[in-house]
């Protein structure tokens, strides 16, 4: 039996921030939409290379502050692209671990992603 990889649902609260973060500032594209209704939440699935998230409005889909851990095969390249978009609500630094490296976002809802490259000796 064949597991595929998981795919994080994140709790959102507003859709134009939403797109703000995840798709003007993070440079993820959208796959596809539904409400179950043109007046109901919005389930929406992005992904931007092999990362898919869900964002939902959907109360009960999942919990504001949950982080995702998303590994990078190039840390400082997506460090260097997102400090040049200026965007005014994060300024994301890369950190050095134990490990390797670790660019942490948190998205306007509280969720928390951890961008991570891990650096072998």
């Amino acid at each position: 039996m064949h597991l595929a990889p998981a795919i994080p649902v994140l709790r959102i609260f507003s859709v134009d921030k939403a797109r703000e973060f995840y798709i003007d500032f993070l440079g993820f594209q959208i796959d596809w939409e539904h409400r179950f209704s043109p007046e109901l939440p919005l389930y929406v699935q992005v992904h931007r290379g092999d990362l898919i998230l869900h964002l939902s409005e959907h109360h009960g889909d999942a919990c504001p502050g949950s982080t995702v851990f998303a590994r990078v095969e190039d840390l400082r390249a997506l460090e260097r692209e997102l400090q040049d978009k200026r965007y005014g609500y994060c300024r994301p630094e890369a950190e050095p671990v134990d490990w390797g490296l670790q660019m942490q976002i948190r998205d306007p809802f509280g969720n928390l992603l951890r961008f991570c490259q891990q650096i072998d000796d």
